[in-house]
């Protein structure tokens, strides 16, 4: 194969860039007895890959058994059960029980903070409009002068 070619699938290798038949090209090249002088640096990784390729392993592993997750399921299913009955059960509970006559004090105190935010309101545009007369006034006192 032409050097030029090869150069260029090593650039292209170590930029990440190469298909799977790239590879297998250089694969091949760097394995053979000849290789081009120049590019003998290189035949050490594709040397210690097909090494990596072809080991091994001898140990034994042994996954054990399986736990039954069947059982641990139920019982979060339980707890679920139990938290969100306890939290609507505690909502429930905490809620205070107004009597008739706070019930009627409480709907008195909105109405008073609705005519007072009426009159709030009210005053506040008095106010823009007194800003209005001080500005008369004292542009009528410089006419007059």
């Amino acid at each position: 194969m032409e050097l030029g070619k090869i150069k260029q699938l090593l650039d292209a290798y170590f930029e990440g860039n190469t298909s799977l038949a790239d590879e297998k090209i250089l694969k091949d090249y760097f394995n053979n007895e000849t290789v081009a002088e120049e590019l003998l640096q290189y035949q050490p990784i594709f040397m210690g890959l097909k090494a990596a390729k072809a080991e091994q392993s001898t140990r034994v592993f042994s996954l054990g058994e399986p736990e039954t997750k069947t059982i641990k399921g139920w019982w979060y299913s339980v707890a679920a059960a139990l938290v969100v009955a306890f939290g609507i059960g505690t909502l429930y509970f905490t809620q205070p029980q107004y009597t008739q006559e706070e019930k009627e004090a409480l709907a008195a105190f909105e109405k008073s903070k609705e005519a007072m935010l009426l009159l709030s309101e009210n005053l506040n545009k008095g106010a823009e409009r007194l800003t209005f007369v001080e500005q008369f006034e004292t542009s009528k006192d410089k006419v007059f002068e």
